[in-house]
């Protein structure tokens, strides 16, 4: 039986296709994270959220990382 891989700490979930803008930022793990999710890193996280890409509301990644907007 092979083994998954580690869950992400932070996630970017993209629009229909791998070169759209990132839709929402997601703890990593979310239920509501869709297919088109990739890992990445917490700072890539945070700049995402400064450029704009809206908080999954539902797993609230902005709380997580301590995020104030503004």
């Amino acid at each position: 039986m092979q083994a998954r891989p580690p869950v992400p700490d932070w996630l970017l979930e993209r629009g229909l296709n791998a070169r759209s803008a990132p839709v929402y930022v997601h703890v990593g793990g979310c239920w509501n994270a869709g297919k088109r999710s990739e890992g990445v890193s917490r700072e890539q996280a945070l700049r995402a959220l400064a450029e704009g890409v809206p908080a999954c509301s539902h797993c609230r990644p902005d709380t997580e990382l301590g995020y104030v907007d503004g």
